[in-house]
């Protein structure tokens, strides 16, 4: 599994939606992507400083984007590749099969999109990421 959605390009995967939420979906279909927001539910638990995938030195958690967190939820930005009655087809995708979604957002760049001046610990390390691939955190240990 991709660590990010940015480093999963390609990697395909459906969203199934519960029936009643069928006419919430009206003219996403308009958007290429989407934002999913989701709960790592096999995160069992979380600590306040941890040693990051990316990194080999402790940052606070807040700081890192991994899944064990005092409140366990996750984002990604996935391309909308169709719709077939209630489920999306999406691509870019970095979550776990069976991950619960609790909300879906447009991804629109005009909103979205914001040029950082910093990206702290992660600065030298981040154009790595889409060579790497998840390890067991991600599986609830």
């Amino acid at each position: 599994m991709p660590i990010q959605s940015s480093a999963a390009l390609g990697v395909k995967g459906t969203v199934e939606l519960f029936k009643e939420y069928l006419p919430g979906l009206k003219d996403i279909e308009g958007f290429s992507h989407i934002i999913l927001i989701y709960h790592f539910h096999l995160s069992k638990r979380y600590a306040l400083e941890v040693k990051p995938f990316l990194d080999n030195e402790v940052h606070g958690i807040f700081a890192i984007r991994g899944p064990a967190r005092p409140n366990p939820i996750g984002i990604s930005v996935v391309r909308l590749a169709g719709i077939e009655d209630n489920i999306l087809h999406i691509e870019d995708l970095d979550m776990v099969d069976g991950t619960p979604l609790l909300d879906i957002k447009p991804y629109v760049p005009d909103f979205d999109c914001r040029k950082a001046e910093r990206t702290g610990w992660l600065s030298n390390i981040s154009r790595n990421a889409v060579r790497r691939k998840s390890d067991n955190r991600f599986k609830g240990e």
